[in-house]
């Protein structure tokens, strides 16, 4: 199959794009490589991975670019397309949210035009936990409203999802909405908690802790995430939405402590106020996808953070620093985390 992967230089899809072509698919990467969140030379480290594949083929672009788009599925005559491309992050939509806005919904638009053009119907997008919003539920359901994002961020997730309903109702696209839960794994951005943690404490520096410590994540290993797209591509036609999580919940100070064990060293805490638009729990029902698409999820938290650790001191051998990364702001050269 030949497959469009939007956002392909990034941490989720370099990861898919590797298994999938090791399945021997051909993968069509497009990403503009965009240094808003994080250091590109961190994006194009993932691209030489990639391309040692034969069946490989990155293209630099803006999926905001229609008309280009459009004729990229059509020369590649792709089947099926896979949208990750989207800023992420709730703490900087807070401070700009009309760049989320513009990229996650008006760029997800115009992907959804270039294939109804090019005569693609069937995507997979990358949506988020955080369209629940501070839902008091035990564990989120895909039947929940989703009508409370507390965010521009989440909202620019729950809006692209609403776009690409439409874009189904109108056109009969196929399209599958997973919404994933707290990601973490090799090659996640630099500016995420688990990999901030883990420098810091190795370096027996101070990490900032934001509430009281009781906040609580559904961390889903990046393998697993990978898993998932692919039983995605196996799905039934038609429209549906999916919740994609680890198999544990953990709060805040369990992270860290975890992450003191396997470092082997205490941290430095200093404590914060709550930060606007934190959502105070994620914990997802995964019933529905582990019924549709046979999605169980493989890797326990403990195991994935000492993979990442594993990750990390090798690549702490490499030029780039791992805790590199340019945060809400454009930059040509790569900036050491403060």
């Amino acid at each position: 199959m030949v497959i469009l992967i939007t956002g392909g230089a990034g941490f989720i899809g370099s990861h898919l794009s590797e298994q999938l072509l090791q399945q021997g698919h051909q993968v069509v990467c497009i990403d503009n490589l965009d240094e808003y969140i994080y250091c590109s030379a961190l994006k194009r480290e993932n691209l030489s991975t990639l391309a040692q594949y034969d069946n490989f083929m990155f293209i630099k672009g803006d999926i905001r670019d229609k008309a280009a788009l459009q004729q990229l599925l059509v020369d590649y005559q792709c089947e099926l397309v896979i949208h990750l491309a989207a800023y992420a992050g709730v703490r900087p939509s807070v401070m700009e949210p009309e760049k989320f806005f513009e990229i996650n919904v008006n760029g997800t638009l115009a992907v959804l035009e270039a294939m109804r053009k090019a005569g693609v119907r069937r995507m997979i997008m990358a949506s988020s936990s955080s369209v629940y919003g501070n839902s008091t539920a035990r564990q989120f359901k895909e039947t929940d409203a989703a009508d409370q994002p507390i965010s521009p961020y989440a909202a620019s997730k729950r809006a692209a999802e609403l776009v690409a309903y439409s874009y189904h109702s109108l056109h009969q696209f196929d399209v599958t909405c997973l919404r994933l839960f707290t990601v973490f794994g090799p090659r996640q951005r630099p500016e995420m908690a688990i990999r901030k943690f883990i420098e810091r404490i190795q370096a027996e520096q101070p990490i900032d802790v934001y509430g009281d410590g009781q906040s609580i994540r559904n961390y889903t290993y990046i393998s697993d995430v990978v898993n998932a797209f692919l039983k995605a591509m196996d799905k039934p036609t038609g429209f549906d939405v999916y919740n994609i999580a680890g198999p544990t919940t953990t709060s805040l100070l369990e992270t860290i402590e975890v992450i003191e064990k396997q470092v082997g060293k205490q941290s430095q805490r200093t404590y914060k106020p709550e930060q606007a638009g934190d959502m105070r729990q994620t914990a997802a029902d995964i019933s529905k996808a582990q019924q549709e698409l046979g999605y169980f999820p493989q890797v326990e938290f403990e195991e994935g953070i000492s993979r990442v650790i594993d990750w990390m001191m090798r690549e702490s051998s490499k030029q780039l620093p791992i805790g590199t990364y340019v945060s809400g702001r454009a930059s040509s050269t790569c900036h050491k985390a403060q």
